[in-house]
């Protein structure tokens, strides 16, 4: 789905940004399939033309039945990965839900959805390696999720009360309250700029796990597994982006009130 979503955004004149969706898989013995909404954050955008719906059938029928022919599931990728990187320790639990796949550092556990856990797709295969990729970063010290991790607390702070306190601000004519919200924001902002390199990190440990050891044949299976990864990790940019540019809006409020 992930590496869809560029398309799907096309098909249905809503730029990347703006995008939101939610999906259930039903893993039925006759019937492997998904149900998807689809829609903006902008209520007036979104529609398909003939030829979008074209482009968003296009695109899951390239990717909903591309299946490894190694036959490995996403538990199996995984165990394998941690096992070959000194993380016997680690475990793998499935859990419910659609992309609710992560590594949890306190628990030392890798959790996967059962859309990941029990298939054997090439996506799957792709999300599992990504999530042990980031358990290799924290056993190797990589320093930008370090950095990450101690912003967690002051980040969720300021994703909470940046704008109500720069607002507030705003409306009372403080500008020492304003400048506290921006900073703030600027916090969320750097958070999610040291974000970046974590996840592309991640992502480039997971396809050279997946070539080196084969778990995915050369050609058409790798590269689905790229542009999956791929797509996911522009969804970061993309929020990034967003976020840069509701920042540069929280300036020129400030400057305009200034004056």
């Amino acid at each position: 789905v992930c590496a869809c979503l560029p398309e799907i955004a096309r098909g249905y004149k809503i730029p990347l940004e703006h995008l939101r969706w939610y999906a259930a898989f039903h893993r039925k013995e006759q019937s492997v399939h998904i149900h998807m909404v689809v829609f903006s954050s902008d209520p007036k955008e979104g529609y398909l033309t003939p030829k979008g719906i074209q482009q968003v059938k296009s695109a899951f029928g390239r990717y909903s039945q591309v299946y490894s022919s190694r036959g490995l599931t996403g538990y199996l990728v995984a165990r394998q990965i941690l096992d070959d990187n000194g993380l016997q320790h680690v475990r793998i639990e499935c859990i419910p839900g659609s992309l609710t796949d992560h590594f949890d550092p306190t628990k030392d556990v890798v959790r996967l959805s059962q859309a990941v856990y029990n298939s054997p797709s090439v996506a799957a295969i792709g999300v599992a390696a990504h999530e042990c990729g980031h358990a290799i970063q924290y056993q190797r010290g990589y320093v930008p999720l370090k950095i990450r991790k101690a912003m967690v607390p002051i980040t969720n702070i300021g994703s909470a009360l940046s704008w109500p306190i720069a607002l507030i601000g705003l409306v009372v004519g403080l500008p020492w309250l304003v400048n506290a919200g921006i900073l703030l924001f600027v916090i969320v902002v750097v958070f999610q700029l040291i974000t970046l390199p974590v996840e592309f990190n991640a992502s480039r440990r997971a396809l050279n796990i997946i070539q080196q050891r084969q778990m995915l044949a050369p050609g058409e299976e790798y590269k689905g597994a790229k542009k999956m990864l791929t797509a996911a990790a522009l969804t970061y940019v993309a929020a990034l982006l967003v976020s840069i540019a509701n920042l540069l809006r929280l300036l020129a409020l400030a400057n305009n009130r200034r004056r």
